[in-house]
């Protein structure tokens, strides 16, 4: 049942009712570890790290096309930018990352065109008008 040519072991013995802790036996290796602590290793642990992303952050831009579509619409660029917007998050909800970054990338684009145009007609209706009133007068 049990091999003792490998191991070496040693009984402590004492008897039933004088109150010393009941038998142990320790194998040679346990003897040791105890005696020597824990066996000295060369070579430093080593690790593997995998690091997993649970989603992949894809801007959608939706409150930029909000902004552009309440502020500055020209030629509705803000509403058809928010709708844009709004398909990207619908694609990312599902997990379709390319669709949601074709999607997103779009809208960027038409933000970036509304809010140059947005400008460029806000300068436009300030100044037009007060070059107007300065050849009247």
């Amino acid at each position: 049942m049990f091999d003792t040519t490998n191991h070496t072991v040693q009984t402590f013995f004492s008897p039933v009712n004088s109150g010393q802790p009941p038998n142990y036996e320790m194998l040679k290796e346990e003897h040791e570890v105890a005696m020597l602590g824990a066996p000295h290793n060369p070579a430093p642990p080593t690790s593997t790290v995998i690091h997993i992303c649970s989603e992949t952050s894809v801007p959608d831009h939706v409150v930029w096309s909000l902004f552009n579509t309440l502020f500055m619409n020209p030629c509705c660029l803000g509403f058809i930018a928010f709708a844009y917007s709004v398909k990207s998050r619908d694609r990312k909800m599902v997990g379709d990352l390319t669709g949601a970054q074709a999607y997103a990338s779009t809208a960027k684009c038409l933000n970036i065109w509304a809010l140059i145009l947005g400008i460029l007609m806000t300068i436009l209706l300030i100044v037009v008008p007060v070059l107007i009133f300065q050849a009247h007068q």
